[in-house]
């Protein structure tokens, strides 16, 4: 894999550049949160939802961080899936990054978490380069979910994506 793109966990000095991303009205357009126009907003986020989380990371070019991806597991019946979820820095969009940074995420996360036999991502229809990275990372594209999601007041069709673990316990 590219040494230039690393994971590792986020710590409250990456403020500043998870500020970045999050101030961008480009990236947060596809985001389920607004755009953060506050430091101390984002701030408060980061302590209650991004260092607490069990599996997100800062996404780091070349050591810096860019963007974050995370795998969240889902519990009881649901417990062989998990959602994926990332965001990039738009100036680094078109890159190829985020791909790397989720094939880095699917040759970890199967090993973490033993009952994990499927990741699904869903992206909306119209976030065409979310799905390109999806896709060039290996993804299945299961199909479109009709008016499935509310996203900033307006109802959103979503493509289910899916990535079955290559080591399955059996």
């Amino acid at each position: 894999m590219d040494p230039e793109v690393t994971l590792r966990r986020f710590h409250l000095a990456d403020l500043d550049d998870f500020y970045v991303w999050a101030s961008d009205d480009q990236v947060s357009a596809w985001c389920r949160w607004d755009t953060y126009t506050s430091k101390e907003d984002l701030l408060n986020y980061m302590n209650s939802d991004v260092l607490l989380h069990p599996w997100m990371r800062a996404i780091c070019y070349h050591g810096h961080p860019v963007g974050a991806i995370s795998v969240t597991p889902f519990t009881g019946a649901d417990s062989c899936r998990a959602e994926l979820g990332y965001v990039l820095a738009s100036q680094y969009w078109g890159k190829g990054i985020a791909t790397k940074a989720v094939k880095l995420v699917l040759g970890k996360v199967f090993r973490e978490f033993e009952e994990l036999e499927r990741v699904e991502a869903l992206v909306d229809v119209e976030n065409v380069g979310s799905q390109k990275v999806l896709e060039k990372s290996g993804f299945s594209k299961d199909g479109v979910l009709r008016r499935y999601w509310i996203h900033k007041g307006k109802v959103k069709d979503m493509v289910l994506y899916s990535f079955i673990n290559p080591y399955p316990l059996e």
